[in-house]
Formats: structure tokens, sequence, C-alpha cells
């Protein structure tokens, strides 16, 4: 992913899992997967919308 992106992200419930997506500025989505907890899931969209603050830090 570029470092100078805006992203969102959305978490939902369903079933016995949690959906994550991860969207550009335009909406679209870059990124998604599913989790077996709520942690599970934000754990990952930490690591793909908060990667590039990091290495922009550094």
């Amino acid at each position: 992913m570029r470092d100078d992106r805006t992203l969102a992200y959305s978490l939902s419930r369903e079933a016995d899992t949690w959906r994550w997506s991860v969207y550009d500025e335009d909406g679209v989505t870059v990124a998604d997967g599913v989790g077996r907890s709520l942690e599970a899931a934000q754990s990952a969209v930490n690591r793909l919308v908060f990667a590039g603050e990091a290495s922009r830090a550094a």
C-alpha cells in the first residue's frame, strides 16, 4: 500500500466471526477478511492501517 493514503475501516459481527474491511479515500475496498474474535479482526486491521504510520515515523 502507498504510505500517503488515508484509510478507513469497518468491523461487523457475522454469526461466529467478525468481518473486517479497509477502504481507501475513494471508498474502494483495499483489503478484507474474517477474524474469529473482535480482537483478531481489530489486530488485522491495525496491521494494515497503522503499518504505514509506523514506517513514516521511523
